[in-house]
Protein backbone atom coordinates (compact mmCIF):
# COMPACT_ATOMS: atom_id res chain seq x y z
CA UNK A 1 0.00 0.00 0.00
CA UNK A 2 1.20 3.45 -0.90
CA UNK A 3 -0.31 6.41 0.90
CA UNK A 4 -3.16 4.25 2.19
CA UNK A 5 -4.19 3.15 -1.32
CA UNK A 6 -4.34 -0.40 -2.60
CA UNK A 7 -1.75 -1.34 -5.24
CA UNK A 8 -2.87 -2.26 -8.75
CA UNK A 9 0.09 -4.58 -9.30
CA UNK A 10 -2.22 -7.00 -11.09
CA UNK A 11 -2.57 -4.54 -13.99
CA UNK A 12 -1.25 -6.05 -17.24
CA UNK A 13 0.29 -4.08 -20.08
CA UNK A 14 -2.14 -3.65 -22.99
CA UNK A 15 -0.72 -1.47 -25.78
CA UNK A 16 0.79 1.84 -26.89
CA UNK A 17 -1.34 4.07 -29.11
CA UNK A 18 0.16 6.09 -31.98
CA UNK A 19 -1.93 8.55 -33.98
CA UNK A 20 -0.85 8.44 -37.65
CA UNK A 21 -1.73 10.62 -40.62
CA UNK A 22 -1.52 7.83 -43.22
CA UNK A 23 -2.29 4.28 -42.09
CA UNK A 24 -0.80 2.54 -45.14
CA UNK A 25 2.44 4.51 -44.77
CA UNK A 26 2.62 3.68 -41.05
CA UNK A 27 1.97 -0.02 -41.71
CA UNK A 28 4.74 -0.06 -44.31
CA UNK A 29 7.19 1.35 -41.74
CA UNK A 30 6.18 -0.78 -38.75
CA UNK A 31 5.09 -4.04 -40.42
CA UNK A 32 7.32 -4.20 -43.50
CA UNK A 33 10.23 -2.27 -41.98
CA UNK A 34 10.32 -3.31 -38.32
CA UNK A 35 8.63 -6.71 -38.62
CA UNK A 36 5.45 -6.13 -36.63
CA UNK A 37 2.55 -8.44 -37.43
CA UNK A 38 -1.08 -7.37 -37.92
CA UNK A 39 -3.24 -8.31 -34.94
CA UNK A 40 -6.68 -6.67 -35.24
CA UNK A 41 -8.38 -3.87 -37.15
CA UNK A 42 -11.49 -1.89 -36.27
CA UNK A 43 -13.23 0.69 -38.47
CA UNK A 44 -15.26 2.90 -36.15
CA UNK A 45 -17.80 5.67 -36.56
CA UNK A 46 -18.69 6.69 -33.03
CA UNK A 47 -17.70 9.23 -30.44
CA UNK A 48 -14.48 8.49 -28.56
CA UNK A 49 -13.03 10.19 -25.49
CA UNK A 50 -11.04 13.39 -26.07
CA UNK A 51 -11.91 13.69 -29.78
CA UNK A 52 -14.45 16.20 -31.11
CA UNK A 53 -17.35 14.58 -33.02
CA UNK A 54 -18.16 13.46 -35.58
CA UNK A 55 -15.53 10.73 -35.34
CA UNK A 56 -14.57 8.24 -38.04
CA UNK A 57 -11.35 6.28 -37.54
CA UNK A 58 -9.47 3.06 -38.12
CA UNK A 59 -7.82 1.42 -35.13
CA UNK A 60 -5.19 -1.05 -36.34
CA UNK A 61 -3.34 -3.18 -33.79
CA UNK A 62 0.06 -4.63 -34.68
CA UNK A 63 2.43 -6.59 -32.48
CA UNK A 64 5.99 -7.78 -32.17
CA UNK A 65 7.17 -9.85 -29.24
CA UNK A 66 5.39 -8.50 -26.19
CA UNK A 67 4.83 -5.04 -27.67
CA UNK A 68 1.44 -4.19 -29.14
CA UNK A 69 0.92 -0.88 -30.97
CA UNK A 70 -2.43 0.62 -31.86
CA UNK A 71 -2.14 2.75 -34.97
CA UNK A 72 -4.99 5.27 -34.91
CA UNK A 73 -5.95 6.93 -38.18
CA UNK A 74 -8.66 9.61 -37.89
CA UNK A 75 -10.56 10.40 -41.08
CA UNK A 76 -12.78 12.77 -39.12
CA UNK A 77 -12.01 15.10 -37.44
CA UNK A 78 -8.50 14.56 -38.80
CA UNK A 79 -5.01 14.46 -37.32
CA UNK A 80 -3.18 17.47 -35.89
CA UNK A 81 -0.05 18.37 -33.95
CA UNK A 82 3.51 17.13 -33.84
CA UNK A 83 5.07 14.27 -31.84
CA UNK A 84 7.87 14.84 -29.35
CA UNK A 85 11.13 15.83 -30.99
CA UNK A 86 13.31 16.04 -27.88
CA UNK A 87 14.08 13.31 -25.38
CA UNK A 88 13.53 15.73 -22.49
CA UNK A 89 10.05 16.71 -23.76
CA UNK A 90 7.21 15.57 -21.51
CA UNK A 91 5.35 12.44 -22.60
CA UNK A 92 6.30 9.56 -24.88
CA UNK A 93 9.69 10.35 -26.40
CA UNK A 94 10.52 7.24 -28.43
CA UNK A 95 10.13 3.54 -29.11
CA UNK A 96 13.35 1.50 -28.95
CA UNK A 97 14.41 -1.68 -30.74
CA UNK A 98 17.55 -3.80 -30.31
CA UNK A 99 19.23 -4.68 -33.63
CA UNK A 100 22.48 -6.38 -34.65
CA UNK A 101 23.64 -3.67 -37.09
CA UNK A 102 22.20 -0.21 -36.48
CA UNK A 103 23.52 1.31 -39.70
CA UNK A 104 22.03 -1.43 -41.89
CA UNK A 105 18.74 -1.36 -39.95
CA UNK A 106 18.57 2.45 -40.20
CA UNK A 107 19.19 2.32 -43.95
CA UNK A 108 16.47 -0.31 -44.34
CA UNK A 109 13.97 1.81 -42.37
CA UNK A 110 14.76 4.84 -44.52
CA UNK A 111 13.60 2.68 -47.43
CA UNK A 112 10.31 2.15 -45.58
CA UNK A 113 9.64 5.85 -45.01
CA UNK A 114 11.77 6.62 -41.97
CA UNK A 115 14.10 9.60 -41.64
CA UNK A 116 17.40 9.52 -39.76
CA UNK A 117 17.50 12.21 -37.07
CA UNK A 118 20.72 14.16 -37.68
CA UNK A 119 23.31 14.08 -34.92
CA UNK A 120 21.89 11.08 -33.07
CA UNK A 121 24.31 8.35 -34.23
CA UNK A 122 26.76 7.84 -31.41
CA UNK A 123 30.23 6.81 -32.51
CA UNK A 124 33.24 5.60 -30.63
CA UNK A 125 34.10 2.24 -29.12
CA UNK A 126 32.56 -0.41 -31.45
CA UNK A 127 32.12 -2.74 -28.43
CA UNK A 128 30.06 -0.18 -26.47
CA UNK A 129 26.32 0.47 -26.80
CA UNK A 130 25.53 2.10 -30.15
CA UNK A 131 22.36 4.02 -30.96
CA UNK A 132 20.72 6.04 -33.69
CA UNK A 133 17.32 7.73 -33.82
CA UNK A 134 14.94 7.84 -36.75
CA UNK A 135 11.58 9.47 -37.18
CA UNK A 136 8.76 7.29 -38.47
CA UNK A 137 6.69 8.73 -41.37
CA UNK A 138 4.73 10.90 -38.88
CA UNK A 139 7.76 12.00 -36.86
CA UNK A 140 7.49 9.61 -33.91
CA UNK A 141 11.00 8.85 -32.71
CA UNK A 142 12.33 5.31 -33.07
CA UNK A 143 15.64 4.36 -31.49
CA UNK A 144 17.77 1.54 -32.88
CA UNK A 145 20.19 0.16 -30.31
CA UNK A 146 23.06 -2.29 -30.66
CA UNK A 147 23.95 -3.72 -27.28
CA UNK A 148 27.47 -3.55 -25.88
CA UNK A 149 29.65 -6.57 -26.49
CA UNK A 150 28.61 -9.28 -24.02
CA UNK A 151 25.64 -7.26 -22.71
CA UNK A 152 22.48 -9.24 -22.03
CA UNK A 153 19.10 -7.56 -22.36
Amino acid sequence: MIGGMTSISSAAFSHVGLCVSDLDRALRFYVDGLGFEPYARFDLERNVAEVDPPVKLTSCFIQKGGLRLELLHYYSPGVFGDPSNRRNQRGLTHLSFVVDDIDAAAAQLVGFGGTIVAGTRNVGDPDAVQTIFLADPDGTRVELMKLAKGQAW
